[in-house]
């Protein structure tokens, strides 16, 4: 009987766990990418510069708004800062994935570079078996949803040339990818109290700060609170346990 490599039950694992929790990245990242090569494409560029992006850049936001920066003047110093200011959240979740990204070795690299909202919704929350290696699950949740962008950013740059119909409003399908996986988590979970703090933290900055300005002060309050209630919510998690 020929023996299978010790390497292969561990990646099957690791994969079988990794690609049903990807299935919505993978319908909001092909819709969502598909606009933007479509966008790209009636803005005047070819099919490989969306193709490109999506590798190398691999920032849904900041890829639609660069964009108009290589339409515009040369301003590299402006397009430093909008693309900071636009993903600086990003520095909430790094903090937040310290401790899952620990020990990874030269994994941690790639981790850091292609860590989305998505990929972090997913890797964050999810509850892995025993026979699941933990590194190995983060790096193919990260490569299936890169792949899943480059994917429709390069369709659309293809069949940008053939669309016809307007396609404003596409991009609400991170939304509602953004509700499933939300709701997914709140069923998983006996308390809601993080969720609900989440909810009404964000709520009371967009009021405050209206919805142009309420996405950092929202993620500094949320990232802030949770560090204070860090012992009481573990507490709470282990006697519902």
């Amino acid at each position: 009987m020929k023996k299978e490599p010790p390497n292969g039950p561990v990646l099957k694992n690791a994969l079988r766990a990794a690609l049903p929790r990807t299935l919505p990245v993978l319908t909001g990242y092909l819709f969502l990418g598909m606009t933007y090569g479509v966008y790209m494409n009636v803005s005047g560029f070819p099919f490989w510069y969306p193709m490109l992006m999506s590798i190398v850049v691999f920032a849904g936001s900041a890829e639609f708004v660069a964009v108009s920066l290589l339409l515009g003047p040369f301003a590299p110093l402006q397009a430093f800062l909008v693309i900071l200011m636009l993903n600086a959240r990003h520095l909430f979740y790094g903090i937040s994935m310290l401790d899952k990204y620990k020990g990874l070795g030269l994994k941690k690299l790639y981790l850091i570079y292609a860590l989305t909202d998505e990929t972090f919704s997913v890797n964050c929350s999810a509850e892995l078996p025993e026979n699941v290696d933990r590194g190995l699950f983060y790096l193919l949740v990260t490569v299936l949803d890169h792949c899943y962008w480059v994917t429709g950013a390069t369709l659309g740059g293809v069949l940008g040339s053939l669309v016809t119909f307007s396609t404003r409003g596409l991009d609400f399908v991170m939304t509602a990818m953004f509700v499933v996986i939300f709701l997914d988590r709140w069923l998983k979970e006996k308390s809601h109290i993080s969720a609900l703090l989440g909810l009404g933290l964000t709520l009371v900055c967009l009021i405050v700060f209206g919805p142009d300005r309420f996405l950092l002060p929202a993620m500094g309050a949320i990232l802030l609170s949770l560090t204070l209630l860090r012992r009481p919510l573990e507490r709470r998690a282990g006697d519902a346990v």
